[in-house]
């Protein structure tokens, strides 16, 4: 387990340092306007396409439970953890990270914005890592389903 926790321990602060460093580029003036995307400096006081924005500094404290939930989850089902470390550690230093901004900034630091054939939301490293990490637990169940089928 201490593998584990070491491989999750990197992951988690690799993420967090990264995405910090890049906000941090952007705090500083940096921005590019292209074609199909541009990265802008916004904040984003809500959460995906800036729902739940309305419930204000009552967002950080249920991030900061959902997110004591899911570590203390994972302290319950070690071989969720252990299966899924990687992602975890994803998920988590993305999570820390948005919810750093959220109390030194007063809301997440997003700056990729795609515009070309249609407009998406704005997002950051942290978001993309989250997604990330959906995607590989979603990929490692579905492989695993599939070897026990066959």
């Amino acid at each position: 387990m201490s593998r584990k926790l070491f491989k999750f321990s990197t992951i988690f602060f690799f993420v967090l340092i990264i995405d910090q460093l890049i906000k941090l580029l952007f705090l500083k003036g940096f921005r590019y306007d292209g074609e199909f995307f541009s990265l802008i400096l916004t904040f984003n006081r809500g959460v995906a396409f800036s729902m739940f924005a309305f419930l204000g500094e009552w967002l950080k404290i249920l991030q900061i439970l959902l997110i004591l939930a899911l570590f203390t989850y994972l302290l319950y089902e070690k071989d969720l953890f252990k299966n899924h470390t990687v992602a975890f550690g994803l998920i988590f230093g993305g999570g820390v990270s948005n919810l750093v901004d959220r109390f030194i900034r007063g809301g997440v630091v997003d700056y990729v914005f795609w515009h070309k054939w249609f407009e998406f939301a704005i997002f950051n490293f942290a978001d993309v890592m989250i997604n990330l990490a959906v995607c590989i637990i979603f990929t490692q169940i579905f492989l695993k389903f599939k070897r026990r089928k066959a």
